[in-house]
């Protein structure tokens, strides 16, 4: 599969960006190389890999949702702006009807 060649000018203008006729002439050969890039790995067969979303197994990503035992109740309180018994305390939010 051959890559088309995709002009730089075209693409700054689908991003909105305006180029200097230098920064065109520089990164046309570079957009060129890594699509030439693309077509190299295109060529690669892989079908025994089986397809993936990290590159190596992840694991230990979420821990339990449980309260700290080793801190005392009235110390997780101490950052809270307003609190009383032991309860973060907020403003009303719900006008009444």
């Amino acid at each position: 599969m051959s890559h088309h060649h995709i002009d730089v000018r075209y693409v700054a203008n689908l991003a909105r960006l305006e180029l200097t006729e230098e920064e065109i002439t520089e990164f046309q050969p570079q957009l060129d190389a890594i699509l030439g890039y693309v077509d190299t790995l295109t060529k690669l067969d892989v079908s025994g890999i089986d397809p993936t979303a990290h590159p190596s197994p992840v694991f230990g990503r979420m821990r339990d949702d449980e309260p700290h035992e080793s801190l005392p109740p009235e110390s997780l309180l101490q950052n809270a702006p307003d609190q009383a018994q032991g309860q973060v305390r907020v403003p009303k939010v719900v006008t009444d009807a």
